[in-house]
């Protein structure tokens, strides 16, 4: 028998177990790690690791090999009357192989994979940039589920409440304390809330499918939304990962300036080469011989007619655009705190006011209710009255609710 009772308490308990539920934390780690545009991460970091080997590969050496066979219309002879030294054939041979091997670059190597790494920080904080600005949608979309849920469960209240009270009216009728049709009034009203019922319900579903799509996790009419208690910073240091963008931006530019200066730099590289052809570096030995060279060469640019000063004062000039695009955002996020924050101010003065109206309405409601039940006013005037009540109740959710969405992208425009 007790076997029976626990299996009979886990089946009534199971639906509740099995319920998920979420936050908008929650939410914004999901778009985070699920959204396409995060799978960038992972493709930037694997281009990177080959762009950094391709320069790192220019410090070992460099394999170069040759082949090719001529023909020429004329070739060298020695102007000596009798003498035995054959004329080169006209028909020459050549294969080489060479090793060029980097001894000293001034430092361009290093500087280029300083570069690399700039860029490649560059790359990632944009696209952490981008992600981060997803947050509003998130916010938008898991708000407006948590308003629709509201207005469902006021609905179902109301709803609730007019059958209580078509079975008050249905008594009154059959002892002729109120006039006959009144519970006609009371069922028609029953069936206009099914109808905004099944709205409601609708645009929940349409809501929750878009933001499961958004953030790449499963969501269903029976997932708990969190009701989250937004707490807004006092402080106005703006913690927003554009700052961070631009600052690796200005790190980008000055990598490059590094590599720019370099470029001029002498490069000193050692070489070697072998070969076999006909003829060989002897050219009065007409048959295949083979042979090599090795040494070192030095090359320096020492004039580019100020070409790369000019490059490096371009550079200077994109790292004051920059800083131009820092104040111009941190004005911009400024301005829209402001707003934010006159928003939320607005819709708690808002709350304030609803509270007062509610509970006029109930006074009111209550007042209808004892004269509807007494025949003194009609079914259709105490239904003006209820729905006056829960027209501004479900105004209270919606301010109640948009209050929180305000501070949510407060805190999003914030930085948290």
């Amino acid at each position: 028998m007790k076997a029976v009772l626990l299996i009979l308490l886990f089946l009534t308990t199971l639906p509740s177990i099995a319920q998920q539920r979420i936050t908008l934390e929650e939410c914004y780690s999901f778009i985070a790690k699920n959204y396409p545009l995060a799978k960038q991460a992972q493709l930037l970091d694997a281009q990177y690791a080959l762009d950094t080997e391709v320069i790192s590969n220019a410090k070992l050496p460099q394999l170069n090999l040759d082949a090719q066979a001529t023909y020429q219309s004329d070739v060298i002879e020695i102007p000596i009357p009798n003498t035995t030294v054959e004329p080169l054939n006209k028909d020459q041979y050549r294969a080489t192989l060479s090793v060029n091997q980097l001894i000293f670059n001034g430092g361009a190597t290093a500087a280029a994979l300083q570069l690399k790494s700039a860029q490649n920080r560059s790359k990632q904080k944009q696209l952490a940039v981008n992600l981060y600005q997803l947050k509003q949608k998130v916010n938008q979309l898991y708000f407006s589920i948590l308003l629709s849920q509201a207005t469902n469960a006021l609905l179902a209240a109301k709803q609730k409440q007019l059958q209580a009270k078509l079975g008050e009216v249905q008594s009154g009728i059959k002892y002729g304390v109120i006039l006959p049709a009144s519970d006609k009034v009371l069922e028609a009203e029953l069936l206009k809330l099914k109808q905004q019922t099944i709205a409601v319900q609708s645009t929940t579903a349409s809501l929750i499918a878009t933001l499961a799509s958004s953030i790449g996790h499963p969501l269903d009419a029976n997932t708990r939304f969190h009701q989250p208690e937004i707490i807004s910073p006092l402080d106005r240091q703006i913690n927003r990962p554009e700052l961070k963008l631009f600052q690796f931006k200005k790190e980008e530019i000055e990598s490059n300036e590094v590599l720019l200066a370099k470029q001029n730099s002498p490069k000193l590289l050692g070489f070697a080469t072998g070969g076999y052809g006909n003829p060989g570096l002897n050219m009065l030995d007409n048959s295949f011989q083979s042979f090599y060279t090795v040494g070192l060469k030095l090359n320096w640019k020492v004039f580019d007619w100020n070409a790369n000063k000019k490059q490096r004062q371009s550079l200077t000039i994109t790292k004051d655009i920059v800083d131009t695009e820092t104040e111009a955002f941190t004005l911009n996020t400024n301005i829209a705190l402001d707003q934010q924050e006159q928003e939320i101010a607005k819709i708690e003065s808002f709350i304030t006011t609803d509270l007062a109206i509610i509970n006029l309405r109930k006074e009111v409601l209550s007042s209808a209710d004892s004269q509807l039940k007494n025949g003194v006013i009609t079914a259709s005037a105490y239904i003006t009255e209820l729905t006056n009540l829960y027209a501004d109740e479900n105004t209270l959710i919606t301010h109640k609710i948009q209050l929180q969405l305000a501070k949510a992208n407060y805190n999003v425009l914030h930085g948290l």
